[in-house]
């Protein structure tokens, strides 16, 4: 259903496109920003993506410690396990099942924060691609800038020009 109604929307917009151009006489100009490619290219999600590995690797390192420290209990037990007194194997089975909890507590906390700053960061990332997009879009001419397509030919993309422009500021 829903891939019938986005082709009739197509099909609709490509006929109100067709009449605007005819009735004016001029050709619409179109153009496509992929904002994927912005999202991963442009000089501003480069940096932001820097500045959140730096701001993160902090929190990785505490993961990776306590997952070291889980390692060395679990080796133990298995090792020493056996000969071991039961109580001396109940406290290391215990610590080992706390330290699960917490590397799965701190991994959860991680991602969350982790997403939440990302999304943060696209927000500020795409403001900033709009307003490049709009300078382009009026230096040019453009009549319309899509920025989601189901389909596009490679001559209407002009996402290059925004990586580009976005490197320049």
């Amino acid at each position: 259903m829903r891939k019938i109604s986005v082709y009739l929307f197509s099909l609709i917009s490509f006929g109100i496109l067709s009449v605007a151009t005819s009735a004016s006489g001029q050709e619409l100009k179109i153009g496509f920003v992929n904002t994927d490619r912005v999202f991963k290219e442009a000089a501003p999600a480069l940096r932001s993506q820097k500045k959140l590995q730096e701001e993160f690797a902090p929190r990785d390192q505490e993961i990776k410690g306590v997952n070291a420290q889980a390692t060395e209990v679990k080796a133990k037990l298995e090792k020493d396990g056996l000969t071991m007194a039961e109580s001396e194997k109940r406290a290391l089975e215990s610590e080992l099942a706390r330290l699960s909890r917490e590397i799965q507590r701190l991994q959860r906390e991680f991602r969350e924060e982790l997403n939440l700053r990302k999304q943060e960061e696209l927000k500020v990332i795409l403001r900033i691609a709009n307003e490049e997009i709009d300078k382009i879009a009026a230096e040019e001419k453009y009549d319309l800038i899509l920025q989601e397509a189901v389909y596009r030919s490679d001559r209407l993309d002009i996402t290059d020009k925004v990586i580009k422009a976005l490197e320049d500021d």
